[in-house]
Formats: structure tokens, C-alpha cells, sequence
């Protein structure tokens, strides 16, 4: 699964990333412990725009009853999310992409268990392929968007820290996943397809003080020295 993540980049680098036209008026602050139920940026193309907005982070259907669900919808597996209710309307017309500069993954076999920081070896932002979601509170009339991150089982030397992780979009598949046209369900499933990203990732031992969502800094993401023989890197 993806439970945390970082994301501290500046509006103007996802824009030159993610060729974002429109920005919101209100911006995030840099944000090294992003944890569910938070707000995050979210990047989708709306109205014919690449468009940058701020969703809350665990997605609540459009036919909920209640927005206490939003937080065990923080992932949606790639095997499902064509036929699993809560996602595949989403899955149909409002996919994104949720930039993060990492995201974390606990080694469960170390005692206690190890946090560790998996990122691009060459430092660019990852695009984890995402689903967003609008809901309106039948109390207060108040219209709430939110996301998921879509997860895979994990490849590479990833699969030894935890057997899932986001699926990272190549950039050349960003304006595919990205179109709110109808597309055949097995041409969008395809696009999530990516074989091998893993190779182009590096996992890093960080501190234990990324466990607390109190925590929150760039000294959460600097690398430790760790000796326990029992982890695998």
C-alpha cells in the first residue's frame, strides 16, 4: 500500500513537470509526512486544462452516505478498481495523477519496524496514478473532492521492504491517463501496466520520527546508518 508520502515541490516545478495550466488560488505548504485524510495536489484535466487543484487524500463516493470512509480509501488496487464500487466511476472519467518527491514503506521483518524513503534515483517527482472523486455533504451542502492513489503488487528490489506500491506513470502516459474521454476499460488498465519502473527507484533507511504524523520535516527523508543484517538493503 502507499500510507504516507512526501511532497514538498513548489507549485512551479509540478508545473513544468506535470504542464499545468491552472493553479489554485490557495497553496499547500511543503508537506514531508503526507498521511490520509490530509490535503494534497491532485493533477487532472479539467475543462480541456492540465489542472493543479488540492483534493483530501482517501476518496469518498459520490453516493456515500457519510465522508467516514475517505480514510480506507487512501489506496485503490489496480485489480479492482474497474468493478469495485467505490472506484469505477472514477476509473471511467476522473483519473489523475497525485505528484509526491517519495513515499514511505515499512520493512515489517525488522524489530522495531524500519521506515524506508522510496524515491527516483534522479530525484523527480513521482506521478503515482491516482482517481478523484466529488461528494457533497447532504447536512451541510458542502461539495468535497478527494483521491486515491492506485497501487500494484511491488516489482524489483521494492518487493522485498512490501508486496504493493503506487503505480508510477511514465510521462509519456500522462496525457492518455489523464483524458476525460471514454476509453475501452483493457486500454486504460494497460496504461497502468508499467513493467520495470521499479529499476529506476531507490529505497533509503530514514528515521523512525516518520512514524508520527507529528513529525513533519526535510530530516525525515535524510538518509540513516543502519546496521541491522536482518533488512534487505
Amino acid at each position: 500500500m502507499c500510507g504516507r508520502y512526501a511532497a514538498s515541490r513548489r507549485p512551479e516545478e509540478l508545473i513544468e513537470e506535470f504542464e499545468i495550466e491552472t493553479v489554485p488560488a490557495h497553496l499547500l505548504e511543503p508537506n514531508w509526512n503526507t498521511a490520509p485524510t490530509q490535503s494534497i495536489y491532485v493533477v487532472a484535466e479539467v475543462e480541456q486544462r492540465r489542472t493543479l487543484f488540492i483534493a483530501s487524500w482517501g476518496l469518498i463516493p459520490s453516493w456515500s452516505k457519510d465522508s467516514k470512509g475517505g480514510a480506507k480509501t487512501i489506496n485503490a488496487r489496480v485489480e479492482s478498481i474497474a468493478e469495485k464500487p467505490s472506484f469505477r466511476a472514477a476509473f471511467k472519467s476522473r483519473r489523475c495523477i497525485i505528484p509526491a518527491d517519495g513515499y514511505y514503506e515499512w520493512y515489517a521483518k525488522a524489530a522495531p519496524k524500519q521506515p524506508f524513503y522510496i524515491c527516483r534515483l534522479d530525484g523527480k517527482a513521482l506521478a503515482m496514478a491516482g482517481l478523484y472523486e466529488h461528494w457533497r455533504n447532504p447536512v451541510s451542502g458542502d461539495l468535497i473532492t478527494s483521491a486515491t492513489v492506485i497501487t500494484t503488487a511491488s516489482k524489483g528490489g521494492i518487493a522485498q521492504i512490501h508486496d504493493r506500491m503506487p503505480v508510477l506513470l511514465p510521462r509519456e502516459r500522462y496525457e492518455a491517463w489523464l483524458a476525460p474521454t471514454p476509453s475501452p476499460k483493457e486500454s486504460l488498465l494497460a496504461l497502468l501496466d508499467v513493467p520495470g519502473v521499479a529499476l529506476d527507484l531507490v529505497a533509503l533507511p530514514v528515521t523512525r520520527r516518520v512514524n508520527s504524523v507529528r513529525n513533519n520535516g526535510s530530516e525525515l527523508i535524510e538518509v540513516i546508518p543502519i546496521e541491522d543484517e536482518t533488512l534487505p538493503f
